[in-house]
């Protein structure tokens, strides 16, 4: 099944990305960050849902919160750490009623990032004492898997590591989980899985000299959940999926039609489109396979 994230469209209101998306087609759409705080939003996804047939699952920085901040659930500001892990759990209740049956949010944090910094150059700071970063990861992991109790499947997501923020950190990784090698640093929840965005993947592989496909073919195998768009590699970008791009390539040679696949590109209704007819034909070529 794909997925298109309401990121993809330019709003602040959910409802406006919902119904744009859904006006155009897509049904599966998986709600996340880039709207305002909407006390109805709730309500309002609930009637969309019915309207339209829709089916949602909900990300990290989703419903909005009330107060803005960066997700980081490696937080040592207990402030943070706090607000972090409500969120998070807010999104499971809202999951249970959307009836979405996944939840993914984003690995932790040696830094606190400034909300201003997101996605940019983020300014150089002290980094957190690694061991406590993730103890209090790992800690804020198993609060929130007890509050799940398995109503919705869990997973973390792949940080992006760019070269700017790389080298703006004199070649130190400030990020949890940006390559199958610091994963292995996370004990995970027995029921929690990864969801594996192939373009932070990308970058982080670009930035930290590691083997893109080596590393992507690893990393593909051990989840069900894909978030999908290319770049450069140098940074998140968002961009377009073309057929017979490096990208493309790399994904013809593991290609399991099974996954959840999510689109996340910002660059307008046709790259979309492109980009899940892309998506689609690596499906329907590997239709046949069993996996």
């Amino acid at each position: 099944m794909i997925y298109i994230s309401s990121s993809c469209i330019k709003t602040n209101k959910i409802e406006k990305a919902v119904r744009t998306l859904c006006d155009e087609g897509f049904k599966n759409i998986e709600l996340s960050g880039g709207t305002e705080f909407d006390n109805d939003a709730l309500s309002t996804l609930v009637s969309l849902k019915k309207e339209y047939d829709a089916n949602f699952l909900l990300h990290n920085y989703f419903p909005t919160p009330q107060q803005s901040f960066v997700i980081n659930l490696a937080s040592l500001d207990p402030n943070i750490s706090e607000l972090s892990t409500a969120v998070i759990k807010k999104a499971i209740e809202w999951s249970v009623e959307l009836g979405a049956n996944k939840y993914a949010f984003h690995a932790g944090f040696l830094i606190n990032i400034p909300l201003n910094e997101v996605g940019k150059v983020i300014s150089k700071a002290t980094l957190f004492n690694e061991k406590e970063a993730y103890a209090e990861f790992e800690k804020n992991l198993a609060e929130i898997s007890d509050f799940n109790n398995d109503r919705v499947q869990l997973y973390i997501e792949n940080n992006v590591l760019s070269t700017l923020n790389y080298n703006s950190f004199n070649s130190n990784d400030p990020f949890f989980f940006t390559s199958s090698q610091n994963l292995e640093k996370i004990t995970l929840p027995n029921e929690m899985k990864i969801l594996l965005d192939v373009a932070h993947l990308k970058v982080s592989c670009n930035s930290l000299s590691l083997n893109f496909d080596e590393e992507l073919t690893a990393l593909y195998k051990k989840t069900d959940y894909v978030h999908f768009s290319d770049n450069d590699g140098r940074s998140d970008s968002n961009n377009v999926l073309k057929e017979d791009s490096y990208l493309h390539k790399s994904l013809k040679e593991i290609w399991s039609p099974s996954k959840v696949l999510t689109i996340e590109v910002y660059s307008g209704m046709d790259d979309i489109k492109q980009t899940y007819n892309t998506l689609e034909q690596l499906n329907k070529e590997n239709e046949s396979i069993e996996v």
